[in-house]
């Protein structure tokens, strides 16, 4: 075994993490909704939203028969829709493709929609015992400064090279332990800035710190300039409810509820128009809104217009007139919930 995995897991079994929800069982289940929740989120963040998961999709057959928008309301809020769409279709192929069980394999594990590779290996380890390397962000952070790895980690030849390393440091034994410790030791210790390496079992061979690269390693992603896109939306409200369309599955907010989104050049009363078959006149502009995507910055203009009637029919299948009391049934992306609330 290497002397790199015995000092990680000598220090796992005495200062990592033993208590989190999703620890102490070999349910694939809970296992792989960790996974996909942990990914980009933090874990303070995704405790309550794991919990909350559990109590209403309890397994894999009661997530598989949910309807999607039920799966997204409690996903609104973590960001990346993607991942819950994945979700939702994984444990369908689970259901239809597997008698219900979770493949036994990281290699059968990637061919469920949503499961990558160090997600597949982190399930496969857990909770089938398979010798497989992880290689998540805080995995990747220790890889790099303990080794001195240059080069931006999202690059093809330097992902290369840390999947290498991280399976030419599997141990033999402990495969219930080691994968965890790595990831206990980039988000306790070895963190993205002021890490505590004086804490740290690796800290007498690590190359960032004997060389001063903590603040420089791993190389961050290249910055590109985020480019600016607005959108004006509409807020239709009538007799205590709001106007709604969901939006299509591919694309942001995809499959979630929004405000209708007026076309480019269009008034508020002309979008109205389009979705209603009516052309209200007495519009308020709303303070506008600004939300942060990963890659782009988006301004809302938000247009509100009270009508006295809920009309007849409304021009799209998208379309629904929700309560006010509802909303909190239904997946809406953060800015937009924000926005009913206030």
């Amino acid at each position: 075994m290497s002397d790199f995995a015995t000092r990680l897991m000598a220090w796992q079994r005495q200062h990592g993490r033993h208590d989190l929800p999703w620890q102490n069982t070999r349910d694939p289940y809970r296992v792989w909704l960790s996974e996909i929740m942990l990914q980009q989120t933090q874990v303070d963040t995704v405790i309550p939203y794991y919990l909350r998961f559990l109590v209403r999709f309890p397994d894999v057959a009661a997530l598989a028969t949910a309807p999607l928008d039920e799966v997204l309301a409690l996903w609104a809020g973590l960001g990346y829709y993607a991942r819950a769409r994945n979700l939702h279709r994984a444990a369908q192929a689970v259901m239809s493709e597997h008698g219900g069980r979770f493949p036994a394999t990281a290699a059968l594990l990637t061919s469920l929609p949503g499961i990558g590779r160090s997600t597949a290996a982190a399930i496969a380890s857990f909770c089938y015992g398979e010798r497989v390397a992880i290689l998540d962000g805080n995995v990747k952070r220790v890889l790099c400064r303990h080794f001195g790895i240059s080069g931006f980690p999202g690059e093809r030849a330097v992902e290369q090279q840390l999947w290498a390393l991280a399976e030419s440091l599997l141990p033999e034994t402990g495969l219930e332990i080691y994968p965890q410790a790595q990831m206990d030791l980039g988000a306790t210790l070895c963190t993205r800035s002021r890490p505590r390496c004086e804490a740290c079992p690796l800290s007498e061979s690590c190359h960032a710190r004997a060389h001063g690269l903590t603040a420089s390693l791993p190389v961050p992603r290249p910055k590109k300039a985020q480019p600016q896109r607005s959108a004006e939306l509409l807020l239709i409200e009538a007799e205590g409810t709001v106007l709604l369309e969901q939006r299509p599955l591919q694309g942001i907010w995809g499959g979630l509820f929004s405000l209708p989104e007026m076309i480019e050049g269009e008034t508020p009363a002309q979008a109205a128009l389009r979705y209603l078959g009516q052309a209200p006149q007495n519009w308020e502009a709303l303070p506008p809104v600004q939300h942060v995507f990963t890659h782009f910055r988006l301004q809302i203009q938000p247009w509100r217009t009270c009508l006295a009637r809920v009309p007849p029919g409304v021009a799209q299948a998208a379309l629904r007139w929700v309560s006010r009391e509802a909303l909190a049934q239904l997946g809406l992306p953060a800015p937009i919930r924000k926005l009913l609330e206030a």
